[in-house]
């Protein structure tokens, strides 16, 4: 028999009360809503946190709380509690139903319904002392974050659910025209009456992409999609048709793209339902983790991987896991023009210096050709290299998490065991989904164990089974595009493997870095602080998932701030599901209300919201 919600709530509160003060509170909580818990089932008995930390693990909170990684748990005892209360008074509490909102202008020179703060920000990018690398289509984010709403496109629709998305989208949805032209020969995109439909072609796919993907396999069977190979990167992803129908073989593609003249793609992208973030190769370090994708892939993407000391192609190999591969189909590979040659002759010197060995080249029967190159498994190579360029990288001075990190110009030493071994590739998916990752060093001071791990495994695929699916009124068929705000070891991905969606799983900078077990597991993820915006378009997450975020990142940034940005990416019908702190939830609940959201809030720490159409009168 199910244990009574109550019962559930009642030992998730008390099981980490730290101080005579937190028990008070909580035990005036418990009595105010008693009436509540007893009337009602709405939890299953799987609403708990995971088993407390070791004694070792909560000295180090500080930082951040391992028990941000579980629901239910409260950070920082009585001291969060009085930190909370003192925080509230400063903001004057009420936020919310009395909180103002006004749409995004022009007359500010904002691009009103396709705003992107972080990209947007023209004072900025016209106070760049260089463009010289692109500097201007990098994050410039403003201080402090708008609270502004982006007004819909005139006539915006429901998105088309998935599967169908995939092929077909609604022109008024992202009303832009532009590729439609430019690419008109290469069949990328076409207009269909009210739709935009995507055929699946490409400057590299004569003969449609899933050919492409075919020739791929067949040029170096160890490729294995889906099984060997299950995360990649798309480096210039057009507008993802890649990444798209990789997903028919099990492969979860991360489709990139700066914000170009080729408008849109990455927009198209994300409204077909297809994985994809904005973001270039120019100064800064991608906001990935060293060795994480088994494959890079690059067709026809643009970037001259041999110029400027190949640091750009560095940075490939850096995110490459040892013994992943770089897929490159473009015209060096199979014409003979001077510059073409040159081109190839520049990056087969480039690659011998980095020690990528060149495993297959091959030209099909329409005339594209690729290179497949791999990235070795241990240092040997390095060592042995007659010059010392690119140099190694100096380990000691290296950030671990790469948020507003300058490129290297470096080679990443591979990390080797005590007796010497190779670095060892994850077991074939599915297996390596549950199974211990590779990147899970066992340290116990960050809440990093093996038992953990498992713990933490189980307990999101409880509570997703047990209550997300079943008991919150969530139409799980209209969600696609997941973002979970605090992804920790990317548990809440996990259990919702089966469902056709994927999620970004984003770790917040501040937080212990879960980003490569992420990676391990065979997801896709991202390093993101939440003070700023994302770097996406507005409207194109279907579910917002948050657990145990905002305690940490109010003490730093406005809570409006965040709102205003959840609701900037965040599709109308789209849906927020949050577990925080009771004061945190309250102020959330009261400003989702302020937006005309439709909310529900479960037992005083987990908020339901469901966002609408409702935006403020445009009084321009």
């Amino acid at each position: 028999m199910r244990k009574r919600s109550g019962s559930a709530l009642g030992e998730m509160k008390y099981k980490f009360i730290v101080g005579p003060a937190v028990l008070l509170v909580v035990f005036f909580l418990a009595i105010t809503n008693f009436d509540n818990h007893s009337a009602t089932q709405s939890f299953s008995s799987d609403f708990h946190p995971s088993p407390p930390a070791d004694s070792e693990t909560l000295q180090h909170s500080e930082q951040v709380s391992p028990s941000s990684l579980v629901v239910g748990e409260q950070e920082g005892g009585e001291e969060a509690v009085v930190e909370d209360a003192r925080r509230e008074e400063e903001d004057g509490g009420g936020v919310g139903e009395e909180q103002q909102w006004e749409l995004c202008g022009k007359n500010e020179g904002l691009p009103d319904a396709d705003y992107i703060p972080c990209l947007d920000n023209i004072k900025a990018i016209k106070a760049l002392p260089s463009r010289k690398h692109m500097e201007n289509r990098e994050r410039h984010c403003p201080d402090p974050s708008p609270t502004c709403l982006v007004p819909l496109p005139q006539g915006y629709k429901q998105p088309v659910p998935w599967p169908k998305s995939r092929d077909m989208i609604w022109f008024v949805n992202v009303p832009h025209a532009r590729l439609v032209e430019i690419k008109k020969e290469q069949n990328w995109v076409r207009k269909s009456d009210e739709y935009l439909v995507f055929p699946g072609g490409g400057t590299q796919f004569k003969d449609g992409v899933m050919h492409y993907i075919r020739f791929i396999e067949e040029t170096y069977p160890a490729v294995a999609w889906g099984k060997h190979t299950r995360v990649v990167l798309d480096v210039g992803c057009g507008v993802a048709s890649f990444g798209g129908y990789l997903l028919d073989k099990d492969v979860i593609t991360m489709s990139l793209a700066p914000r170009d003249v080729h408008e849109a793609q990455i927009q198209f992208a994300l409204e077909r339902g297809i994985p994809a973030i904005l973001s270039i190769i120019a100064t800064q370090r991608l906001t990935f983790p060293d060795k994480s994708y088994d494959m890079i892939h690059c067709a026809r993407c643009r970037i001259q991987w041999h110029a400027d000391e190949g640091r750009a192609l560095l940075e490939l190999n850096r995110i490459l896991r040892p013994g992943g591969f770089f897929t490159w189909s473009a015209t060096p590979i199979y014409r003979d023009d001077e510059e073409d040659k040159s081109i190839w002759n520049a990056m087969v010197s480039l690659t011998e210096s980095i020690c990528w060995k060149m495993v297959a080249k091959s030209i099909d029967p329409n005339g594209i050709g690729l290179a497949i190159f791999q990235k070795p498994t241990s240092n040997s190579c390095y060592s042995n290299r007659d010059v010392n360029s690119p140099p190694l990288c100096d380990q000691r001075n290296r950030s671990d998490i790469s948020w507003y990190v300058p490129l290297d110009g470096c080679i990443p030493l591979l990390q080797e065991s005590e007796e010497g071994s190779e670095n060892t590739w994850p077991e074939e998916w599915p297996a390596r989904l549950n199974l211990r990752p590779t990147s899970l060093s066992i340290d116990p001071s960050i809440g990093h164990t093996e038992e953990s791990f498992h713990e933490d495994t189980q307990h999101w695929k409880n509570l997703v089974t047990g209550t997300y699916k079943n008991e919150l009124g969530i139409n799980w068929g209209s969600v696609r595009n997941v973002m979970d705000m605090n992804a920790g070891f990317g548990g809440f991905a996990a259990a919702l493997v089966d469902q056709p969606l994927w999620v970004m799983n984003a770790v917040p900078p501040t937080a212990p870095d879960t980003l490569p077990i992420i990676f391990d597991r065979g997801f896709i993820g991202i390093y993101h602080d939440w003070c700023e915006a994302f770097n996406t378009y507005p409207r194109t997450y279907d579910l917002l998932h948050s657990n145990n975020l905002f305690g940490k990142l109010t003490q730093r940034c406005s809570i409006v701030g965040v709102v205003a940005e959840m609701d900037r990416i965040l599709r109308p019908g789209g849906w927020v599901l949050i577990q925080d702190s009771p004061t945190t939830i309250e102020k959330l609940d009261s400003l989702f209300k302020s937006l005309h959201w439709e909310t529900t809030v479960r037992e005083g720490q987990l908020l339901v919201g469901k966002k609408t159409f409702w935006r403020p009168a445009d009084a321009r």
